[in-house]
């Protein structure tokens, strides 16, 4: 939108006056508005998101809580029966050597998530009833988008339990211990009332268990660095718990643990779901 209108008659005035009102402009919407500096400023932001679009939309029943495991190597991937309600996509475009990895936000939840050569990304994630977020980041570029999804009989959280790490070449493993004593880890994902989704083994993460019917009690969460990396790499772990998202009775918890060597366990988090 151009805010500033030249006149013919004062043509040489008005392009000096205008330039000064410009820079004036931008740098009070930097300071008020920083969404809109970032456009007017940077018009081409490296990260992009594809899905999801912001606005209204149904969910979907068939919404999945868990992926197929294929080994070795298993990243977090979109099947071809993954439907478009529980996808998320994107790429990163980089000036320069391509990363890696970036960063989600999911409604607060923050993980990584893998790119490949050229940038892409793309991950399920089954999101629930209600206003959702998601936005990504590399470096000082984001890109976020807001939408409200109905419930439409889908399977809504409200249990996630997120472990990611932040060293590439290594298998972190959560399990997740509940009231009644039932176990989920890579060697049985699914439970009664949850599962996890997948089991990361090459690297960041995110392992994410998801319950819709979570039970109530004393839940134990440990985490196992199964393998990888070279005997002095340091891994932290990162826990996130978030019950009743998107609730007033939303409640979330993080945990940071530095995870050592291979074959350690370790007890990251306790905590009461009523």
């Amino acid at each position: 939108m151009n805010c500033f209108l030249n006149q013919e008659d004062h043509m040489d005035t008005n392009i000096n006056a205008n330039a000064a009102d410009a820079g004036s402009f931008r740098r009070s919407a930097t300071r008020l508005i920083p969404g809109l500096a970032l456009v007017l400023l940077s018009p081409h932001a490296l990260a992009e998101l594809d899905a999801p679009i912001a606005g209204w939309r149904l969910g979907d029943p068939n919404t999945p809580f868990t992926q197929e495991v294929h080994y070795p190597a298993v990243r977090p991937g979109i099947d071809a029966d993954t439907p478009e309600s529980a996808q998320i996509r994107g790429r990163i475009r980089a000036h320069g050597k391509q990363p890696d990895v970036a960063t989600l936000v999911v409604n607060g939840n923050a993980m990584p998530v893998r790119l490949n050569e050229g940038g892409a990304f793309a991950r399920p994630y089954s999101f629930g009833a209600g206003s959702n977020s998601v936005e990504v980041i590399s470096g000082e570029q984001r890109s976020r988008v807001q939408f409200y999804q109905s419930a439409n009989g889908q399977a809504v959280s409200r249990l996630r339990i997120i472990l990611s790490w932040d060293t590439n070449g290594t298998d972190l493993d959560m399990h997740v211990i509940t009231p009644s004593g039932q176990h989920a880890w890579y060697g049985n994902r699914i439970i009664n009332g949850g599962a996890i989704d997948i089991d990361v083994t090459d690297g960041y993460g995110p392992e994410i268990f998801a319950s819709s019917a979570p039970e109530k009690g004393l839940y134990q969460i440990y985490v196992n660095f199964y393998g990888g990396g070279s005997g002095n790499t340091l891994t932290i772990a990162r826990l996130a718990i978030a019950s009743n998202e998107g609730t007033p009775h939303e409640k979330r918890q993080e945990f940071t643990v530095p995870m050592r060597f291979s074959g350690e366990l370790m007890l990251i988090g306790r905590f009461m779901y009523q």
